[in-house]
């Protein structure tokens, strides 16, 4: 059974960990690159393979049989992926509806193998600290300082926020969430199930900024709540993701925002009310099994968690038919013939490649003046589960609710150019349209790797808290984005680019009013000068 494959419990080794966040990008981006990238090598290693030659046999058949005859023993997978294109003919019909069943499968499940690996690599993991959470269960981890160019794990980092993160076990009792007043500034903790879908908010916007306790309820929780102790939604699953961003107006500014982290508490309802209660601190969380290790990793895994974190009611008719291939809540997918598994195989090392190009391809996206803005179910994709897999969980694990914040991303200029190093160009916003926001914008420039760019001034974000912009003479806005200060008005209004190399821009906007959420509010394009 799954019980002996999957085991509990910290492993000792050298495991390497996992970046968070969105189009969400953002510590969900400056923390979840490396997860993204070794789940792809896990499971994909043989998939580009697999593609190429699939699509060579579907374009010239008869040159491809001829290289068919000679395939090598060693590359089943790609005997199995080109045979019925070159022949016409399906052998193994079983093995055949486990591949396509698998896929959907794997599409469908995916948040839950990812989200397996996060939370055992920022529970039992530690890299450093500072900047890459690590926590026992039900205890909070808060970044330390802002992020600057010295980071180099991707992800798209912000350096407008600190965060704080925590997985949180609901299955036993509550667990109360507890701020100080937060005065004026900006801050949100973004609740999110197993699947990446939000499910609730507590922040400035929804809560408002006074001190507060905040009941996190599990799925199937009755009872009383202590006097003072709001109850939020409930949670779609026992287990659940807290992402905590708070705002710092500058380095200088460090220092007051974790005053504020370390008042941030995670209490059970057992202990609520107790002086000085001290949180238990487990590090026992389900060990994924990655495919390098066990070609069905992936599935057993998956099996586990869908026990662990019940889906939904109105999914069981999905799940039935998951079940004829031996994925589901405690199955035993080694239990099935040598041509499922196999055929399951092949799925999983199809499925991420897949995912990935689906967020490459743009779809997901509504193109204003080259800018890329998400749809309006983002961070809470439900049951369109090809977006809730690759455009909420392998692009960032989870994403805003656009009413909470909005992320534009740009890698091209107004003649649909992609940005160039050597490129000067500018960003002009009129007076009167400027992004319309109830919090705060910034715009962030990066290197292809999804890194900050090193610059002499250390500015790696330029808004409507940067000191020293100079407004144009009607009142407008104005940026300049290169390499080199500009000449013009010098370095108030740069925002330095890489010096080699390709980059792209995010805009940045939280607590975005609805002209941006519906996009009536266009972005104005880059416009090339040099």
């Amino acid at each position: 059974m799954v019980a002996r494959t999957v085991s509990r419990g910290r492993v000792i080794g050298p495991v390497e960990s996992l970046h968070v966040e969105r189009s969400g990008v953002d510590m969900a981006e400056s923390s979840r690159g490396p997860a993204w990238r070794r789940i792809s090598k896990d499971v994909g290693g043989a998939a580009v393979t697999v593609a190429r030659a699939t699509g060579r046999a579907a374009l010239h058949p008869r040159s491809t049989i001829d290289r068919a005859r000679h395939l090598p023993e060693a590359v089943p997978l790609l005997g199995q992926a080109v045979k019925p294109i070159l022949t016409g003919r399906v052998d193994d019909w079983r093995g055949e509806y486990a591949y396509t069943l698998g896929e959907q499968a794997f599409v469908y499940g995916f948040p839950y193998i990812y989200n397996a690996q996060l939370r055992h690599d920022w529970v039992t993991q530690p890299r450093n600290p500072s900047t890459i959470p690590y926590a026992p269960v039900n205890h909070f981890w808060h970044a330390e300082q802002l992020i600057d160019a010295t980071y180099r794990d991707g992800g798209c980092p912000s350096n407008d926020t600190l965060y704080s993160a925590a997985w949180v076990n609901l299955g036993e009792e509550p667990v109360i969430l507890s701020h100080p007043d937060m005065g004026d500034r900006y801050f949100t903790f973004e609740l999110v199930g197993i699947t990446s879908d939000n499910f609730d908010y507590v922040g400035q916007r929804t809560t408002g900024s006074g001190g507060g306790s905040f009941a996190l309820v599990g799925p199937r929780w009755q009872g009383e709540l202590p006097s003072g102790v709001r109850r939020l939604k409930p949670a779609p699953s026992p287990w659940i993701l807290v992402l905590g961003r708070t705002l710092v107006n500058g380095p200088h500014d460090v220092p007051r925002v974790r005053e504020c982290q370390e008042q941030f508490r995670l209490t059970p309802l057992s202990l609520f009310g107790e002086p000085d209660a001290a949180v238990p601190e487990s590090r026992d969380v389900l060990t994924p099994i990655p495919a390098t290790k066990d070609p069905l990793g992936p599935w057993k895994t998956l099996n586990a968690m869908l026990a662990e974190n019940p889906p939904p009611a109105h999914h069981d008719v999905l799940l039935q038919q998951f079940a004829q291939i031996g994925i589901g809540p405690d199955l035993d997918v080694e239990a099935q013939p040598d041509s499922v598994k196999q055929s399951l195989i092949r799925a999983a090392a199809i499925g991420v490649p897949l995912l990935r190009r689906q967020i490459l391809s743009g779809d997901w996206a509504r193109h204003v003046n080259g800018w890329r803005y998400p749809p309006s179910q983002i961070g809470r994709f439900g049951d369109d589960f090809l977006k809730r897999a690759a455009d909420q969980s392998l692009v960032g694990i989870a994403a805003n609710d656009p009413a909470e914040a909005v992320y534009l991303f740009n890698f091209e200029d107004a003649d649909g150019n992609t940005l160039v190093c050597d490129g000067q160009y500018c960003l002009r916003f009129a007076v009167d349209a400027l992004p319309p926001v109830d919090a705060f914008w910034s715009l962030t420039a990066y290197r292809e790797d999804m890194n900050l760019i090193p610059n002499p001034v250390d500015r790696y974000s330029i808004g409507d808290r940067t000191s020293g912009l100079r407004r144009d003479a009607d009142g407008g806005l104005t940026i300049r984005l290169q390499s080199e200060p500009p000449r013009q008005d010098g370095e108030g209004n740069w925002l330095p680019t890489a010096k080699d190399g390709t980059w792209f821009v995010v805009l940045r906007m939280y607590r975005p009013r609805p002209e941006v959420i519906d996009a009536t509010w266009q972005c104005p394009p880059l416009t090339r000068v040099t």
